[in-house]
């Protein structure tokens, strides 16, 4: 068995937050994903928080608050990059992908068209196993 975290299988409170960013529960997917990560001291708490921090983006778009939305695609984007392909069975480079694409949409749009984005295009996280 290896003592990499992020060869193992993930903990059950990533498992729920990941079903709620796939529900859109954005809100109470940052407050589970929050408590894993704030009580995690080994490196594999930046996936958590990479995770989170996307989710916490599509949060504040729902608000169109474009600023914020900007920020953490690209600071979360940033947390996951080191974990890309895989990660605890997380498929890391296509969440990248996906949150790269609506990141370039949002870009696109601008503060004054955020109410066009496409909510179809947010991405669904994928896990193996």
């Amino acid at each position: 068995m290896s003592s990499d975290p992020c060869l193992a299988a993930p903990p059950p409170a990533f498992l729920k937050g990941v079903e709620e960013f796939n529900r859109g529960e954005f809100y109470e997917c940052h407050d589970t994903l929050e408590e894993l990560w704030m009580a995690e001291s080994r490196p594999v708490r930046c996936l958590y928080q990479g995770v989170l921090q996307i989710g916490v983006a599509f949060y504040h778009l729902g608000r169109s608050r474009y600023r914020p939305v900007v920020t953490l695609l690209e600071r979360g984007c940033g947390y996951l990059r080191p974990f890309a392909p895989v990660s605890m069975g997380l498929d890391v480079a296509g969440l990248l992908a996906d949150a790269a694409r609506c990141l370039a949409d949002v870009q696109r749009l601008g503060p004054e068209r955020l109410n066009d984005f496409d909510w179809s295009s947010v991405p669904k996280i994928k896990i193996e196993g």
